[in-house]
């Protein structure tokens, strides 16, 4: 009956949140196209690139086309990283990734690119960059990514590395805006380093898997809870006996580190399985040791 209950719960988040990502994909390319590419500067990590190779063939190689390109290379760029990640990450964060960056594509060719704010370009830089960091930072809650660096990025958080993904996109692209100074110049530098730091700052303030937090859990249905979080989590779970000082009575707590994200999933469990259990939450420990990083 739990596991029933448990693969049921997965599969219907699976299908929410895949429709989260495509909706998320639409507000980037809105925020891309519409703020940041008519701005005319150039965002961090590989789509920068990929920005950057558009802009040669455009300008220097004589190219026309009539949407934006850039989408296309980038998703070019992606299939060695999924080759890549294909063994390293979950499966089905990485199918998840694919569909992410499919419609990031599609969606990045269809949208024309037109500014909303024509004659204030700082503002149009705020902005754009928010939207895109903030459907990032969600993107990846829903366990997926946008490819590029932030596969890079998961990589690192899921192993035993502390670095948070914006901050891996701060260090890739100290060597990419050299490139920028020394082909557009300093004010088109200045904006991109602008832009980046406002797409890491909302990415990371959305993206908390890396906040971790402990659950103590004291319930009188210890095996059936411990299966389901087992089962359900796929985290380890320690276990002691205690007794009620008022009561008088055994009882058994769990012992569970978590992300800060499994949360409402840990809640679930615990609401089907026993309702009476008291549970305690403490928030943004430090762990070390053999403890899985994942979305």
């Amino acid at each position: 009956m739990i596991r029933e209950y448990l693969e049921k719960h997965e599969r219907a988040r699976d299908v929410l949140t895949t429709l989260y990502t495509i909706v998320l994909e639409l507000a980037y390319a809105v925020g891309m196209n519409m703020f940041i590419v008519p701005a005319g500067i150039y965002s961090g990590g590989l789509m920068g690139i990929c920005q950057l190779i558009r802009t040669l063939l455009l300008e220097y190689a004589g190219l026309k086309i009539n949407f934006d390109i850039a989408g296309l290379l980038y998703y070019a760029v992606n299939i060695p990283i999924f080759l890549y990640a294909w063994k390293k990450m979950r499966r089905k964060t990485l199918v998840k990734t694919i569909i992410t960056v499919s419609f990031s594509t599609l969606f990045l060719a269809l949208i024309p690119v037109r500014a909303i704010l024509p004659d204030d370009r700082l503002a149009a830089i705020i902005v754009g960059s928010l939207v895109c960091g903030s459907a990032s930072g969600v993107i990846l809650r829903c366990g997926s990514s946008g490819g590029g660096l932030d596969i890079i990025g998961l990589l690192m958080a899921m192993g035993k590395r502390e670095t948070g993904v914006g901050e891996v996109y701060l260090i890739v692209n100290a060597v990419q805006f050299a490139a920028y100074a020394v082909l557009f110049g300093a004010p088109v530098v200045i904006y991109s380093l602008i832009s980046t730091f406002l797409n890491s700052f909302a990415l990371d303030h959305f993206h908390f898997q890396n906040i971790n937090v402990e659950v103590k859990i004291i319930t009188k249905r210890k095996d059936e809870l411990a299966d389901a979080i087992l089962r359900g989590l796929h985290r380890g779970v320690t276990e002691w006996a205690s007794v009620g000082a008022y009561t008088d009575e055994p009882s058994e707590v769990l012992y569970v580190i978590i992300s800060k994200y499994e949360i409402t999933r840990l809640r679930n469990i615990i609401a089907h399985c026993d309702p009476n259990a008291f549970v305690v939450i403490g928030d943004k420990v430090h762990v070390y040791g053999n403890f899985l990083k994942r979305l």
